[in-house]
């Protein structure tokens, strides 16, 4: 039986591990973290969104990260510190090279084969397994608070509508009659677009209830075991050295998200992935609140909203600053203005639950997939804000090149070899 080393147990991990241990594979997975789902996985956006692949790296992206080190609210939000970091300077220059609209169109066009595909996968999983996540597929909606905007987007979903995704504009009018709790807002809405096949559902309990699943599968979860270091002969990965002692087997994937680059680093591998820092504020709901049932995104000020059951949640900003995960109340108070202008009595905006994350992005915003230059080492890594819809096609893919299949879907752009 073939022996699998699978490091992270983050959504990305525990989808890989899945799929691993359905083709009758012996998989072991580590995790620094007393559970699953701890760091990026744990209160993100929540959103299945195949209508928002849009990569970063866009024409637009340059001139607002420079507003973004004089003026407050800013989507994407550059420190004056962050210029001390070489990591930043290498890959900001990779970012800034992924702006031209060209290139732009391209990645987006990538990322919407694999969003598409993932969101296929995860159907077949929740359906076979019986997994409960508090999923909504009512769709999603993308609002615009002014005409120019608006004219922008719906001028953008070329690309996606290009690549086979059902998209419909809409009105203030129609806005209101499809989420109600928008009602209160509707003088602050010049249109959306609708993406009926957009979904949204709790990423970490997604992962918690799919681990569960893999244990009954025989996987094996050491959790509390941090990895030092890889190590190897010529070509091959010979174990893996942690704080509790070496561990040995056939095959080793990194699914370490933003960690991937500092442990590959010494075999050899600039994996191009950055931490750039995301913040989410959650609110409880219950009665006598209207929280929506549609989630959505605030376009103008790139403020996510989705409802997981009793929860209404807001995530919002692009930080470039390293690992620091450090936050005061003030870095939320933009994207709680907007969704409190959004949904008035949405929630009980007296108790937030504060929470920010750390996002493994390329420069592209596609991820790296797949084979390395060591025979038995493989990667799962780089899905940035969009690791949660891609989650189970990135996995189903991998595990496809490890059993020597070629993967369903072109990943043309998304791999290392």
């Amino acid at each position: 039986m073939t022996t699998t080393l699978v490091l992270g147990a983050g959504v990305i991990g525990t989808t890989t591990a899945y799929f691993l241990a359905s083709t009758g594979r012996k998989v072991n997975v580590v995790e620094r973290l007393p559970a699953p789902a701890m760091e990026t996985s744990f209160a993100n956006a929540g959103e299945i969104a195949p209508g928002h692949a849009y990569t970063w790296a866009s024409p637009r992206a340059p001139k607002i990260l420079m507003k973004s080190l004089f003026q407050d609210g800013q989507a994407l939000r550059l420190k004056l510190r962050a210029f001390g970091d070489p990591a930043l300077l290498t890959w900001g220059m990779q970012f800034l090279a992924n702006c031209t609209a060209e290139r732009s169109h391209l990645n987006t066009s990538r990322k919407l084969v694999l969003c598409r595909y993932s969101q296929q996968q995860l159907h077949e999983i929740t359906h076979k397994e019986g997994l409960d996540y508090d999923l909504l597929s009512k769709g999603l909606m993308y609002l615009y608070r002014d005409v120019p905007s608006f004219d922008r987007g719906t001028a953008n979903m070329k690309i996606l509508a290009d690549g086979g995704l059902s998209l419909k504009v809409i009105n203030p009018e129609q806005v209101v009659e499809l989420e109600p709790a928008l009602a209160g807002a509707r003088e602050h809405i010049a249109g959306a677009i609708y993406c009926p096949s957009d979904e949204s559902g709790d990423a970490r309990l997604f992962t918690l209830a799919l681990a569960e699943r893999c244990k009954q599968r025989g996987v094996q979860f050491d959790f509390n075991c941090t990895v030092e270091r890889i190590q190897h002969e010529g070509r091959k990965v010979t174990g893996v050295m942690t704080d509790k002692g070496l561990l040995t087997a056939d095959e080793y994937v990194i699914a370490l998200g933003c960690h991937a680059p500092l442990l590959a680093r010494p075999l050899g591998y600039r994996l191009p992935v950055y931490p750039v820092k995301g913040y989410s504020v959650t609110f409880p709901t219950g009665e006598g609140f209207e929280p929506p049932d549609i989630g959505g995104v605030d376009e103008n000020n790139l403020v996510a909203y989705a409802r997981f059951g009793n929860r209404l949640r807001f995530t919002a900003t692009a930080e470039f600053t390293g690992f620091d995960k450090q936050f005061t109340k003030k870095d939320f108070a933009h994207m709680q203005a907007s969704g409190r202008e959004l949904f008035p009595n949405g929630a009980d905006y007296s108790k937030p639950d504060y929470w920010v994350g750390l996002r493994p992005m390329t420069p592209a915003g596609t991820p790296i997939i797949g084979k390395t230059h060591h025979q038995n080492l493989f990667l799962n890594t780089g899905h940035g804000h969009m690791g949660w819809t891609m989650s189970c096609g990135s996995a189903r893919v991998l595990t496809d090149i490890m059993d020597g299949r070629t993967p369903e879907i072109d990943l043309t752009g998304m791999t290392l070899i």
